[in-house]
């Protein structure tokens, strides 16, 4: 189970990758009229459920949690929320990429925390260490560490166009 569950953990990363690197490919397969945050949002979800279930699979749950978990987990869910809240579907889903202006924020968590959505998923990981192998966690982490050297270099001359 071990290899199986170490590919579901991953298995988003190459996804991310290819739009972030080619952004105009995915408008292209989204098709006019569609958009193309969304239906990445929803791929991601998908996604998103089979890390989970790998990550499960690893696991080996007892109640209650360790003292760490409670601090760890609710701020590092509290970052995601409110990322979301603030750049909304487009701005989390790599609208910027697919052509959308997304408005700049500066509101906290941005200013403040550097990649906050990162840092609350990393945390968020962090606090089910006593449930899950270090190994897995690790490489969830690694995965986000390499989305954040990705994301941080931008060209702006890359984005798609969208479709007219």
């Amino acid at each position: 189970m071990g290899l199986v569950a170490a590919i579901g953990i991953l298995l988003p990363f190459p996804f991310y990758y290819w739009l972030w690197t080619q952004p105009q490919t995915w408008v292209n397969l989204c098709g006019k009229g569609k958009d193309p945050s969304k239906i990445m949002a929803n791929v991601s979800h998908f996604l998103k459920l089979l890390q989970f279930i790998s990550l499960y699979s690893v696991s080996s749950l007892s109640w209650p949690p360790p003292f760490y978990f409670y601090p760890l987990f609710a701020f590092g869910q509290f970052l995601n929320i409110r990322v979301y809240q603030l750049l909304g579907e487009s701005g989390t889903y790599y609208g910027v990429r697919f052509g959308t202006s997304i408005p700049w924020v500066t509101e906290f968590p941005f200013g403040y925390i550097k990649d906050p959505q990162y840092v609350g998923s990393i945390l968020s990981l962090l606090a089910c260490l006593s449930w899950v192998p270090f190994r897995y966690i690790l490489l969830w982490i690694l995965g986000y560490l390499f989305m954040i050297c990705l994301e941080s270099k931008e060209d702006p001359a890359t984005r798609a166009k969208p479709l007219s």
